[in-house]
């Protein structure tokens, strides 16, 4: 009885093998065909997306400008190759212990089944395989690639005669469309190897830090021996089953030909030598080292203009960006030699900019935190370096109403009323002890003349003249001014209260302080309000990228905005003259001399009240930056200086840490974006129009028309005046 149950049971597995190569071979009829045929559009839709190749996951990767690696991204971590790019050794070794008669059969191979099923009834068990190559890279690719979610990826596996028969159709009509070298190259492209490793030339740079091109036979024996199990034939967690499987593999080629017997041998006496763990990359900007925040940049501009992560991840780009190696070593060696990484509640960002022809390219983004994911040691992989932060730039915020009052007639050498304390109505409430009720009171943190030019007052900061201008002018070109040189996430709609946008909620409440910037800023946005100036007075988007291309080399295009004149070229300009005192005998003059900076700059210290916050702004015509220290913990305290700490009673200003910062990093690199000097510009806005300001609007007035930016430009105008050069000195405008 039992040797005729086993005979019964071998005649059924002969003739199930039948009908499914039936159903494989000809047209379908029944319940299975019905499935089939039902399918049949889904079939012809998988095989041609197969044709495209197109959902294919690739590696993509990020780059400096010069070239060099600063990320990869990935969803699966592949490297097509082409077929001249695989080594024999591995066709050979994949053919001979996965399917020896891929070259004979078309697609679905009877005899191999027969053989398969035959083996699999008697024995009880899974003895052998029954799927060809062709099969494998059907089901390979239905469950790698197809799949969207766990049901597809459950039906591209699950055992069903319905999966099986559309799996063998498909693979006799994949071998009408490619010949079996194509078929073979993207059989080895497509499969997992084990350890994140997808596609051959992936597996040969894990195991063997090596390419598929230069895999010997028995690296290919081995590979190819994993294919079977990934898991259980893993060499690093199961090196003896690694060998034997690899050893079965190189027998498999000494019975096909494609090795003598005299190789195999000395082959099988080799040991697996693979290296000493799984060689990989990491997957997004934490393998970006001291360029994460910058790269975390990058992927959050890319997903800002159509190019989401889930589609880098998958699609092969290769993006370049404005990343200046050099600038970059230069900015994080800087924030970090002014404030400890590890320190609690406070850190430094700098980013510097060098505007050109057509953008602003972000040339540095440094944070004094270290980017990665341990927090015990105040790693951070939050956006630090480009999102609002902290509480306010302080009196950088001045340049706001100054380029306001020069827009109506104030000029340079205008004397300004600078008293010790001032009190306004209308402009909101509160400031300095003993205000009045709904008054806003403001005083001068230290001594000053009575009487400066705005000039002088650009230079050594005092807030009441600052103050003076918004209660004449009102605050609403001021912040229009702010938004469209650079601080646009202010004017983003419910960036306030979900409702009003900063900006509206100052101009609606024309709050006074504006002038002396108590209000969180962006560290990029910031640096980009350097960048309009020195651009004179032109704002472009600030840009990581200088160009992307898809995996077959192409250019992808972005949609990025036009660049916008938002200042006038001749306040811009002058406003920037009208600030190159600040290094000379202002706030910032002790930290451009302790870091050795030689040479005329444009610049600007900010301060908030207790020192919550501190930042500086510079620039030359070629590269203009920001650096900000801030409170990055839960609680917020006042900041002190040497070391930048939290502490109970601040005295962080602007022309500590965050100047000496700037100026370390920037004598690295100003050099090689044109060196120091300040924009020539029309010396009539050394006087201005004195009489135009004494009629200046008030604060209920509009903004005066002149003030309007003008319409988006691609290139700054020529200079109003020839009269100077870019390379005055300070002497030479004062």
């Amino acid at each position: 009885m039992t040797y005729l149950r086993s005979a019964a049971t071998l005649t059924l597995a002969i003739v199930l093998t039948g009908v499914l190569t039936a159903f494989a071979a000809v047209p379908l009829v029944g319940g299975a065909g019905l499935a089939v045929n039902a399918g049949s559009d889904t079939v012809d839709s998988d095989l041609a997306d197969i044709d495209d190749n197109e959902s294919l996951p690739e590696v993509s990767t990020i780059t400096d400008r010069d070239g060099n690696m600063l990320a990869t991204l990935y969803d699966q971590r592949r490297y097509p190759v082409a077929e001249d790019e695989i080594a024999d050794s591995m066709k050979q070794a994949i053919v001979a212990i996965e399917d020896r008669r891929f070259y004979e059969h078309d697609g679905v191979d009877v005899r191999g089944t027969l053989r398969a099923l035959a083996a699999n009834f008697s024995s009880g068990g899974v003895e052998q395989g029954a799927s060809t190559i062709d099969q494998q890279y059907i089901k390979n690719y239905l469950l790698l690639i197809d799949a969207a979610n766990d049901e597809e990826r459950a039906a591209a596996t699950e055992t069903s005669a319905t999966r099986k028969l559309r799996e063998m159709k498909m693979a006799t009509d994949l071998e009408k469309r490619y010949s079996k070298d194509e078929i073979l190259t993207r059989y080895l492209n497509l499969i997992s190897f084990g350890n994140g490793a997808y596609g051959i030339e992936a597996a040969a740079r894990t195991y063997f830090s090596t390419s598929a091109a230069e895999l010997t036979v028995p690296q290919a024996a081995l590979l190819a021996g994993m294919v079977q199990s990934t898991s259980a034939h893993d060499p690093w967690v199961n090196p003896e089953s690694s060998q034997a499987r690899r050893d079965a593999v190189l027998n498999a080629m000494a019975d096909t030909g494609a090795i003598g017997p005299e190789e195999r041998d000395r082959f099988l006496a080799e040991p697996l030598g693979v290296n000493d763990n799984p060689v990989g990359q990491a997957n997004g900007c934490i393998g970006a080292d001291n360029a994460g925040f910058f790269c975390d940049y990058v992927l959050s501009y890319l997903d800002d203009h159509d190019l989401d992560t889930d589609e880098l991840a998958r699609g092969g780009y290769t993006v370049r960006t404005t990343l200046d190696p050099d600038a970059q070593d230069a900015a994080v060696n800087a924030v970090r030699s002014q404030a400890d990484a590890a320190a609690p509640g406070v850190s430094m960002a700098s980013n510097f900019i060098a505007p050109t022809d057509d953008a602003h390219e972000v040339i540095a983004m440094a944070s004094s935190r270290t980017y990665g994911l341990d927090a015990d040691v105040s790693e951070t992989v939050l956006p630090v370096t480009h999102t609002p932060e902290g509480n306010g730039a302080g009196s950088i915020f001045k340049i706001f109403a100054a380029a306001a009052a020069m827009e109506n007639g104030m000029g340079l050498d205008t004397t300004l009323d600078v008293p010790s304390r001032i009190e306004v109505a209308g402009m909101g409430s509160g400031g300095a002890a003993g205000c009045p009720a709904n008054r806003y009171c403001v005083e001068n943190a230290g001594d000053f003349k009575n009487r400066m030019s705005l000039r002088e007052a650009l230079a050594t900061s005092p807030n009441t003249p600052f103050v003076a201008m918004a209660e004449k002018l009102g605050t609403e070109r001021m912040t229009d001014i702010a938004v469209q040189l650079g601080l646009r996430s202010y004017g983003t709609p419910g960036s306030y209260d979900g409702e009003s946008s900063v900006a509206d909620f100052i101009k609606d409440s024309n709050l006074g302080s504006f002038v002396l910037g108590p209000l969180e800023v962006n560290p990029l946005e910031l640096a980009n309000v350097s960048a309009s100036l020195a651009d004179h007075g032109r704002w472009c988007e600030p840009s990581p990228v200088l160009s992307v291309t898809d995996h077959n080399g192409d250019e992808v295009a972005l949609d990025t905005p036009d660049c916008e004149q938002a200042l006038s070229r001749g306040v811009a300009d002058a406003l920037a003259n009208g600030m190159g005192g600040d290094v000379r005998n202002g706030t910032a003059s002790d930290a451009a001399d302790a870091s050795g900076w030689n040479g005329p700059i444009s610049a600007k210290t900010g301060t908030t009240e207790t020192s919550l916050s501190a930042a500086f702004l510079g620039f030359t015509p070629g590269l203009a930056g920001a650096t900000y220290a801030f409170n990055d913990g839960s609680q917020s305290s006042p900041l002190c200086t040497s070391p930048l700490r939290q502490c109970g009673d601040g005295n962080l200003y602007g022309g500590n840490e965050p100047a000496r910062s700037f100026f370390t990093a920037a004598n690295s690199i100003a050099a090689s974006y044109g060196g120091t000097g300040l924009p020539r510009y029309n010396r009539d806005y050394d006087r201005g129009n004195p009489t135009r300001y004494r009629n200046a609007a008030t604060s209920a007035g509009p903004a005066p028309a002149a003030a309007a930016p003008a319409a988006p430009v691609t290139s700054a105008p020529e200079p109003e005046s020839p009269s100077a050069g870019w390379n005055m000195t300070l002497d030479e405008f004062e």
